[in-house]
């Protein structure tokens, strides 16, 4: 069971992994050792899957999103590997979700400008048969995050 300090220091680290171990010691109260043993609990017990550095996109060249919505007529266990395999070998595409309702997959991808996104549907499209596929250009970003809510931690 997780508690209160817990999910304070799943919270902190969520905003910025790179916080030096005594300062979030002090910042949930703990010793620095306590504080580390906590931390290496967390992750053992698989609350800490990764830590990983975001890039500013605008510097990385990649200013601009696309979502592609995807339509497939085909539902087999190896048609999705396949488009699975296809997706994971496209840089641009940042992520892919199965969904319920009128389309069946919801595609991110980052873009140096919104002409590339022809190259990145040819690439999809030479290695998997699609329906229809519709994509939209996000023109504002109004909220962005790799934050999860900690309360319902268990």
């Amino acid at each position: 069971m997780l508690d209160e300090r817990d999910r304070k220091l799943l919270m902190l680290l969520q905003q910025d992994a790179s916080v030096a171990m005594g300062d979030l010691a002090e910042r949930v109260n703990l010793s620095l050792s306590a504080c580390s043993r906590r931390i290496q609990r967390l992750e053992e017990a698989g609350y800490v899957t990764r830590r990983i550095v975001v890039l500013d996109r605008e510097k990385m060249g990649v200013p601009t999103t696309v979502f592609a919505l995807i339509k497939t007529a085909q539902h087999s266990d190896d048609w999705i590997e396949k488009f699975r395999r296809a997706i994971s070998d496209i840089p641009e595409i940042v992520e892919a979700h199965r969904l319920t309702g009128s389309y069946d997959y919801i595609v991110k991808v980052v873009l140096p400008r919104v002409e590339h996104y022809d190259v990145v549907y040819k690439q999809i499209v030479r290695k998997v048969e699609l329906f229809d596929v519709s994509a939209s250009i996000s023109m504002e970003v109004l909220k962005s995050g790799t934050a999860v809510p900690v309360g319902y931690a268990e």
